[in-house]
């Protein structure tokens, strides 16, 4: 059977458990980065180099497909701004986009970071990535990598990577600063 994997990279932090463990289960693995939803542009950019970093430390082949198309994303989400359907538009383009590069090169198999988060909503993850597998001629692996979410965040933490404070895109900052009160957001910065 051929080991080899793609594995879309939403952030270096969630990357480093499913990565570790693909290794040790014997893939070969490529990591892919396209992620128009992350907002700020500012807050794209730490995560992109922290990923890049990263890479470099535990020597992983990643690709980055850095356009930054957040028009377009806006574009899909602002109709319906709620939580699936924005989580829907955010999976659908950056899986179909992955489903495309494991086809360009030549490869069968991908997989994401986002299934190591436990705020991912794991069915609609599921459907869009076999939705674009399906649609591309290539196939999805799920992986639920739920159970190292927080051995890599400590992992990540250790080697100094970039800890994001929300998902990505400009709707989950709001819900997750929402509610506090500015002087608490101000000290989480």
């Amino acid at each position: 059977m051929n080991k080899d994997i793609v594995i879309h990279i939403c952030c270096a932090a969630c990357a480093v458990y499913p990565v570790e463990k693909l290794v040790k289960d014997g893939y070969s693995v490529t990591g892919f980065w396209y992620n128009p939803n992350i907002h700020p542009y500012v807050e794209y950019t730490k995560r992109l180099q922290s990923l890049k970093h990263y890479s470099e430390l535990i020597d992983l082949d990643t690709v980055y497909d850095e356009s930054y198309d957040l028009d377009e994303f806006l574009r899909q989400v602002s109709s319906n701004p709620s939580v699936p359907e924005r989580c829907y538009h955010c999976y659908r383009m950056r899986l179909q986009r992955t489903a495309e590069f494991t086809k360009q090169e030549g490869l069968e198999l991908f997989t994401s970071t986002l299934s190591v988060s436990p705020y991912q909503n794991h069915n609609l993850l599921i459907a869009v990535a076999n939705e674009a597998a399906k649609r591309v001629g290539v196939k999805f692996k799920y992986i639920d990598f739920r159970e190292g979410y927080r051995q890599g965040h400590n992992k990540a933490r250790e080697l100094g990577l970039y800890m994001q404070k929300y998902c990505g895109c400009i709707y989950s900052e709001r819900d997750r600063f929402i509610d506090m009160k500015p002087e608490n957001i101000v000290k989480k910065f």
